[in-house]
């Protein structure tokens, strides 16, 4: 592929995060934002929020008994906070933890006000610690509100996991839209939390710091494709997906492996 055409494809490629495959898609979210969405699995569930400006999904993942863990608290004000605590007092929940599938702006929105009123660990990768110590920057350049996050207090590996009652939730490294970002994934229910990597027919940006075009592709390719096609995928911004979905109709991907 000439020069200048590979250049032009990889910025189609990696725009600010897709939300779809169409404007209804990206219209039927934004009239969403803040409306819990709850999905009852076998014996966990999910309840999905979207917050922020950039419509970043915010997920509360709990079993039967009412432990639960935060991922990726992205709540950009009061309001929001409340939306978020109401849920978790009116369903009697017990958090656990707060998880970080990667420490961008957007996904760390909540982090103080999450580790301020329950006091559990936060969780993250660390080789995302520069990218947390570059929010207050990114902050001015987005011009959003930002309360400082604390520091997480537990830096995880791949093939460590995190305990829920019953279920185990895998960390799976997976850089590329960030250098230290992780997915969770529960094998037994089939459910993945990718953050921002994988999208419904689309895929994390990579003109951002610490991105990386070859190794988000290869993570895709090598850790979440190698997962049974049934698997759902809830991502970062969006809609889920599957894994069966995506490896037949994201052309992104597909794009991406011929000259990266």
């Amino acid at each position: 592929m000439p020069r200048a055409l590979k250049r032009r494809a990889l910025g189609l490629l990696f725009l600010p995060h897709s939300f779809g495959s169409n404007k209804s898609e990206s219209k039927a979210l934004i009239c969403l934002v803040g409306v819990p969405k709850v999905l009852l699995l076998c014996s966990m569930n999910i309840a999905q929020f979207t917050f922020n400006a950039f419509a970043e999904n915010t997920f509360l993942v709990y079993d039967a008994q009412g432990a639960c863990i935060i991922v990726d608290p992205g709540m950009s004000s009061p309001e929001e906070d409340a939306i978020l605590f109401d849920f978790i007092e009116e369903h009697h929940l017990k958090p656990q933890c707060i998880v970080n599938t990667h420490c961008h702006i957007d996904h760390i929105l909540g982090n103080a006000s999450c580790v301020e009123r329950y006091n559990v660990e936060l969780i993250a990768h660390r080789l995302e610690l520069p990218t947390l110590e570059r929010a207050p920057a990114a902050s001015l350049m987005w011009d959003i509100p930002y309360r400082m996050s604390p520091e997480p207090t537990r830096l995880v590996e791949e093939g460590e996991y995190i305990d829920l009652g019953s279920h185990r939730l895998d960390i799976v490294f997976v850089p590329g839209h960030a250098p230290g970002h992780i997915a969770l994934i529960e094998h037994a229910e089939g459910v993945i939390l990718s953050g921002d990597v994988l999208f419904r027919q689309s895929v994390g940006r990579v003109d951002l710091p610490g991105c990386n075009a070859k190794d988000l592709i290869q993570s895709i390719q090598k850790k979440l494709y190698t997962l049974p096609d049934h698997f759902v995928v809830y991502p970062g911004h969006g809609p889920e997906t599957t894994i069966g979905h995506e490896k037949e109709h994201n052309t992104f991907v597909r794009m991406t492996e011929s000259y990266l």
